[in-house]
């Protein structure tokens, strides 16, 4: 069965990729048709093809590895007349070409508009205005933006963060004090040493699946709200309403003090210069939490996603220097980062363990099971953060990427003002295949990335629950 659910998940994550790819296409070719582009191809994958098939001027199809996908339209290497023409100016001067790529600036040209019919050139890429080429380039990223956004409100506010919940996982024998836990040896702290006091849920019998529901008659709302309220009950016998087997129950509980280290207004511990954490006195209970998720407010989801996008784009500026970490790990004995960069198949196997994975070893040693909406959220999540990476991969302003393209257009609209300004005319488009010396360097160094995260992803995977 865990084979089973293995192959559930890739196969799942290959329909969502493909999907991503398939959309982030389609965000190409719809505003090309629109625009009047001839468009010849809409492919998803590279390599050989699969399947296929002709609608129209356009041919539609799938193939082999789901690595990217692409959209044909003639006109991408404006001709060498074109690019040289200035509109009601004449001939702009000849651009000198290093000779070492001449022949494959000329061949990318003849390629890129071979299948412009005679009398079709208004219909080339390049024939469009600034505005529209940019339209058409910026349409799929803003697709993979639009879906990364959209599977992250699922994952926030349809199903929630995952939080600390007010029904029990565990609870605690002993109250042991900061200041001398701090003094104890892991297997010290492990039992309960002569003298340790007993917690009032272990004196009281709460048992792991309770929830406890109000605290002196304050409603526990959440796991914060409940820690307050224990908290400043130090010392008080309070009432303590909890919900077992779908029963209501009160038992009046003694909240005992001890030494617990002190919160900020975040609830995260201070810590003093030398490292360790203040201490004060608190009330003190002897309950863990459950983990769970908490849906976050509809008017904080614009901050949650304005977050993951910046750390997308944080993450990509990150990637070279990843990349050499994972250069180092793939030739040495050096253990590998399990937050940094995966390919095709890291990504592959980490989607067939989510979904085949039904319990968790905890680092104190609990073993906590993973449900369905466990797998769903953390699925959606990688999802989301596959999409919204696309769209950041995608904006690099390099060729031949969409961003390379954009680049491009916003520096021909530039070139194009101001050679209106000094009254010259309306300069051609710019010759992009100048920019092949460029595109080459881009795309060896996308091949380098892409065969050294292969090599780790198949000798180091990436475990997300561990060995």
């Amino acid at each position: 069965m865990t084979a089973v659910l293995y192959t559930v998940g890739i196969v799942l994550f290959l329909v969502g990729i493909s999907a991503s790819i398939a959309l982030h296409e389609l965000g190409h070719l719809v505003p090309a048709k629109r625009f009047g582009v001839k468009v010849t191809r809409y492919m998803i994958g590279f390599g050989p093809t699969l399947w296929s098939t002709r609608r129209g001027e356009t041919v539609y199809g799938v193939k082999a590895l789901p690595l990217g996908g692409f959209i044909a339209m003639p006109g991408m290497y404006p001709p060498e007349d074109a690019s040289n023409t200035r509109v009601g100016g004449g001939r702009r001067r000849a651009v000198r070409r290093p000779r070492l790529f001449a022949g494959a600036m000329e061949d990318a040209r003849a390629f890129s508009n071979e299948e412009l019919e005679p009398g079709e050139e208004d219909r080339a890429f390049y024939a469009l205005s600034v505005p529209k080429r940019l339209t058409v380039m910026f349409g799929g990223p803003c697709v993979n933006l639009v879906l990364g956004i959209l599977a992250l409100a699922v994952s926030l506010v349809g199903i929630g963060a995952p939080a600390p919940t007010t029904t029990v996982q565990t609870v605690v024998e002993c109250a042991v004090p900061a200041a001398v836990a701090a003094e104890r040896t892991a297997e010290e702290q492990a039992e309960c040493q002569p003298g340790d006091q007993l917690t009032p849920a272990w004196e009281m019998g709460i048992d792991p699946g309770d929830t406890i529901l109000a605290i002196d008659g304050e409603p526990a709302t959440n796991w914060d709200t409940m820690s307050g309220l224990i908290r400043d009950a130090a010392g008080q016998t309070v009432p303590v309403m909890i919900e077992r087997d779908g029963e209501e129950r009160t038992l009046d509980v003694p909240i005992i003090e001890t030494e617990r280290p002190a919160l900020d207004a975040d609830n995260e511990p201070i810590m003093r210069d030398d490292g360790t954490p203040e201490t004060e006195p608190a009330g003190f209970f002897g309950v863990g939490p459950t983990q769970g998720y908490e849906p976050i407010p509809v008017t904080q989801f614009p901050a949650e996603a304005g977050a993951a996008v910046g750390n997308t784009f944080h993450a990509l500026a990150t990637l070279p220097q990843k990349l050499v970490d994972i250069s180092r790990v793939a030739f040495t004995d050096e253990p590998r980062d399990p937050n940094g960069p995966m390919g095709m198949v890291g990504v592959g196997r980490v989607a067939g363990e989510i979904a085949s994975t039904d319990e968790v070893e905890t680092a104190n040693g609990d073993v906590v099971t993973v449900d369905m909406l466990d797998k769903a959220q953390t699925g959606i999540g990688l999802f989301a953060s596959l999409n919204l990476f696309l769209f950041a991969f995608n904006m690099v302003p390099l060729l031949p990427l969409d961003g390379g393209h954009i680049a491009v257009a916003l520096y021909e609209g530039a070139r194009r003002t101001v050679s209106r300004w000094r009254g010259r005319g309306i300069v051609g488009p710019f010759d992009t295949a100048r920019l092949l010396p460029l595109t080459y360097v881009v795309v060896a160094c996308f091949l380098v990335m892409t065969a050294l995260l292969l090599y780790v992803d198949i000798v180091k995977p990436v475990r997300l629950f561990g060995a």
